[in-house]
């Protein structure tokens, strides 16, 4: 049987984590700083009201991309077991979202396990999904 961490994994096992409960604009912009991506739509919020029409400011993709990949990670002992991981953006996500990401085994061949992520805010909205491989035990 494969294993991760010396626990068994199989196609269909699953887990659900809470990634970012209440984020918080400081954090998008520290994210904006860290990355370099000051883009106003994610830290200007009369850019982002004014003139793009948005509610307010949001979160940059790959904050959310990277908050949602620590699921993975977290579950097979860290990123350098990561092989592949890919993303869609499905919705925005705002100041105080509370962000949910289930992670599903796909597939289990020859050492790697495939894995399947949905992120959803705390109304149930998917804000993203993505496929991602891990090496295994």
């Amino acid at each position: 049987m494969s294993s991760v961490n010396g626990q068994p994994i199989a196609v269909g096992d699953t887990r659900e984590t809470v990634v970012v409960a209440d984020l918080t604009r400081t954090r998008i912009v520290q994210y904006a700083g860290a990355s370099g991506d000051y883009n106003p739509l994610h830290t200007d919020e009369p850019f982002a009201t004014q003139v793009a029409g948005y509610p307010g400011v949001f979160a940059h993709g790959m904050l959310t991309m990277g908050l949602a990949g620590r699921a993975v990670t977290d579950w097979v002992g860290g990123e350098e077991r990561l092989l592949d991981y890919g993303v869609r953006f499905t919705a925005q996500v705002w100041p105080g979202d509370t962000l949910t990401t289930t992670v599903t085994v796909a597939g289990v061949t020859d050492g790697t396990a495939a894995f399947t992520l949905v992120t959803v805010n705390a109304e149930g909205a998917t804000v993203l999904t993505g496929t991602a491989t891990a090496k295994l035990d």
